[in-house]
């Protein structure tokens, strides 16, 4: 069983459990004809209120779109039918500003 210092970023884990070790066990055992039952202790996870909560907003965001649709489709009419203007200024502005957010400048 792999320990939690020995998992690396951007390697698969690969674990086994007692607990399937001996369901393996007594399977076998159970098919040789011998009675013996063991008392195999269940997993479980619970999660926090806030845990809940984010898994609720993830499953809403998902649901919905990520961009506006109708704001695109105006764009590509315009596109269509040639009025859609670029501001160079607004355009350069932008530009600049996002350099900047990302440390560029």
């Amino acid at each position: 069983m792999a320990g939690i210092d020995n998992i690396r970023s951007g390697q698969t884990l690969t674990t086994s459990t007692r607990s399937a070790a001996r369901n393996e066990t007594n399977a076998s055992s159970n098919s040789t004809g011998s009675s013996r039952t063991s008392n195999v202790a269940q997993d479980a996870v619970s999660l926090s209120s806030q845990g809940r909560a984010v898994g609720e907003m993830h499953n809403q965001m998902v649901s919905q779109p990520s961009f506006d649709q109708a704001k695109v489709a105006a764009i590509k009419e315009a596109i269509a039918n040639g009025s859609y203007v670029v501001d160079p200024e607004k355009l350069a502005s932008n530009m600049i500003k996002f350099e900047s957010e990302l440390g560029g400048f």
